[in-house]
């Protein structure tokens, strides 16, 4: 199995920054690629960004191209994700996921507990 925990939420006004971290542990081996999603009150559960273990293979939501930046660090067993220009409407609860397989829009098999993120406006 694959634990994973993120860090990084908090309250930001709208246009600024904030960066994201989730920390694998377990069988870390076995994660191929790993993503981030968000789901905000009503919504369902969206991928916003995915990255492969090589990291020479990405995927963004057209919401946030240009303004989020995910990656990795293997040696650390750790996926960042980097959001600047934040807009109200990437207010929700973001997940740090993983999964075996090496596709990164698809069903992900670990997931972390979320984290808030806020953007004021």
């Amino acid at each position: 199995q694959v634990q994973l925990v993120e860090s990084g939420g908090g309250l930001v006004q709208a246009g600024g920054s904030l960066g994201l971290s989730c920390i694998a542990s377990g069988l870390t081996s076995s994660i191929q690629a790993m993503g981030w999603f968000r789901q905000a009150p009503g919504k369902e559960r969206d991928l916003v960004a995915a990255i492969s273990r090589s990291t020479t293979n990405t995927y963004y939501a057209d919401s946030v191209k240009g303004r989020f930046t995910i990656s990795r660090d293997n040696a650390k067993n750790t996926v960042y994700l980097q959001m600047n220009s934040l807009k109200f409407e990437d207010t929700a609860v973001y997940f740090c996921a993983a999964r075996r397989g090496v596709l990164l829009n698809t069903i992900y098999d670990f997931w972390g507990q979320g984290t808030q993120v806020t953007v004021s406006s």
